[in-house]
């Protein structure tokens, strides 16, 4: 399974050593079953300038956790694309960079504007809480 992350499950994942980061490890630790984390500059920037904000002292644990995965420029969300990505604005690229990778899932704790779309598949994306994705490795 290919798992594409948003920014707000980098950071606390990054921020401390919670339910977020065990996550990650359960996804890495199956890697050789096929699961890959998934990440695009967009949302590495993103994650970056929030922890340099709220938890400076924790951005080498996030560079760290994003050289073990697959890292994309970022991609311009394809204007043919756009009116089928149900998100505001400042959102369609995390969903268009998950398309264009391939991935299987995004994981956004992003209830906001995401959460509508937990359990959707969206260009064979299908939208996930890390709750829900959690569920979903372990069954």
């Amino acid at each position: 399974m290919r798992v594409f992350l948003d920014a707000n499950v980098l950071f606390s994942a990054a921020k401390s050593d919670g339910a977020i980061k065990e996550i990650l490890k359960l996804l890495e630790q199956s890697g050789h079953s096929g699961h890959q984390c998934c990440v695009d500059a967009y949302v590495i920037e993103e994650a970056r300038r929030n922890l340099a904000a709220k938890a400076p002292n924790r951005v080498a644990t996030l560079e760290m956790l994003l050289s073990r995965m697959k890292t994309a420029s970022v991609q311009r969300v394809d204007p043919a694309l756009e009116p089928s990505l149900p998100l505001p604005a400042k959102d369609r690229p995390v969903l268009a960079a998950a398309i264009h990778q391939r991935c299987d899932a995004l994981v956004t704790g992003d209830r906001t504007h995401f959460g509508a779309l937990y359990g959707r598949t969206i260009h064979g994306v299908t939208i996930h809480s890390p709750r829900s994705l959690a569920e979903a490795l372990l069954l």
